[in-house]
């Protein structure tokens, strides 16, 4: 009976453990963004998306006002 419990358990375990180290990964990573405008740009280029100088301004701006938001509530 163990021998069906105990590999159940390490694997919601490890599901559970393996989605708040990728939630904590992206979330420093776009907190990252924020401050690298090279960055943010080179992400946008892989999503197939060319920005000008300004839109990066504006994609940055809208990224620190959603997390100031974020900390708010």
């Amino acid at each position: 009976m163990w021998s069906y419990i105990i590999p159940i358990l390490t694997l919601i375990a490890g599901l559970v453990g393996g989605f708040f180290i990728g939630v904590f990964y992206l979330k420093r990573q776009l907190e990252s963004m924020q401050n690298n405008p090279e960055m943010l740009a080179k992400m946008a280029k892989q999503m197939g998306y060319n920005m000008n100088k300004q839109q990066l301004n504006k994609a940055q701006q809208m990224m620190k006002n959603q997390n100031f938001n974020q900390k708010r509530k």
